[in-house]
């Protein structure tokens, strides 16, 4: 039998190598500052203006991002100057999925920040599916699609994801969201021409930003096409199985009847939800009734209005009209 044997040095690497593998996880989560400011959505006061769209700048631990660009092609802009939010630094954007009220106002703001900082922008994070095609009778329905000549012709460079991506220590781009439970939080009308065919448009390529916190997991969702629950769910698995401290975006729960709205309410509660920041497509009722369902206070659980924030350690700030 060959003997083996280790020099001193190998026999170092290999203790060394031993016990970071049995080393725990740090016990504390990375992201210890954050900060969302919503720039559009439906509900306005008297600094911006609503639109049927949504976006939302994101500081966290130093970085910025701009999550979603709204609907209009000036309404960022005019919400951002209203609130004195200054976005020429900002050089990353995640686009959430490819319709036109989350991303309307790309090109416009890349346009309008690049004179003040060439890289503002230039960096736009999207998942698999984002650019196939939308056909429809009367034409071509992905904007995006249309407009990646022109978007890319402007400096932008596309990032495209196909699974979970870590954008910055705690900072986590979900990435396709498997579809477990059937929400199906989305138009049964469109059609999405895939590498399988020609499918039912459920918006594949719907995806949340994740903030890991010591208070617990932060979810940001521009539609929640894939799902509230299935976001959720996917997140806890992917990032780290912790509470659901706060849940912020559109989550396109409007149309759902009660008994789907307290299904909803009940697998949040079950994820040990603390916040609740519903914009955009949430619907008003869906906010009101799982507020009552998951037995949140009124401090938060509340309705989304341009210029609402959620601070890490701070909370929730409505605004005045959403309080």
């Amino acid at each position: 039998m060959k003997k083996l044997t280790l020099s001193v040095p190998a026999l170092c690497l290999s203790l060394a190598a031993s016990a970071a593998d049995a080393a725990p996880p740090p016990a504390r989560p990375p992201v210890h500052a954050l900060r969302i400011v919503i720039l559009s959505t439906m509900l306005a006061e008297r600094a911006g203006i609503g639109e049927w769209g949504f976006a939302a700048l994101v500081e966290v631990d130093g970085k910025r991002f701009l999550f979603d660009t709204g609907a209009q092609p000036e309404t960022v802009s005019i919400n951002a100057r209203a609130l004195s939010v200054d976005l020429s630094n900002v050089t990353e954007v995640i686009l959430s999925h490819n319709h036109d009220d989350h991303t309307g106002g790309l090109l416009t703001l890349r346009r309008s920040l690049a004179a003040r900082n060439p890289a503002a922008l230039t960096r736009v994070h999207v998942a698999r599916g984002m650019f196939w095609s939308r056909p429809s009778p009367e034409g071509e329905t992905n904007a995006v699609r249309k407009a990646r000549p022109e978007l890319e012709a402007s400096g932008i460079r596309f990032v495209e994801h196909d699974g979970p991506a870590e954008l910055a220590p705690g900072v986590w781009l979900t990435g396709p969201v498997p579809r477990v439970h059937p929400e199906r939080n989305w138009s049964t009308r469109g059609r999405v021409q895939t590498p399988d065919g020609l499918l039912e448009d459920t918006v594949p390529e719907d995806q949340a930003l994740v903030f890991d916190t010591d208070h617990g997991l932060v979810l940001l969702a521009g539609c929640g096409h894939a799902g509230i629950v299935n976001t959720v769910e996917y997140a806890r698995k992917t990032v780290r199985p912790a509470v659901l401290h706060a849940a912020v975006g559109g989550f396109h729960l409007f149309a759902l009847d009660d008994e789907r709205l307290d299904w909803t309410a009940d697998r949040l509660k079950e994820a040990g939800s603390e916040n609740l920041i519903g914009a955009h497509c949430t619907g008003l009722e869906a906010v009101y009734r799982i507020r009552a369902r998951l037995g949140l206070a009124r401090a938060h659980a509340v309705v989304g209005a341009v210029g609402a924030t959620f601070e890490l350690g701070k909370g929730i700030d409505p605004l005045l009209l959403a309080r």
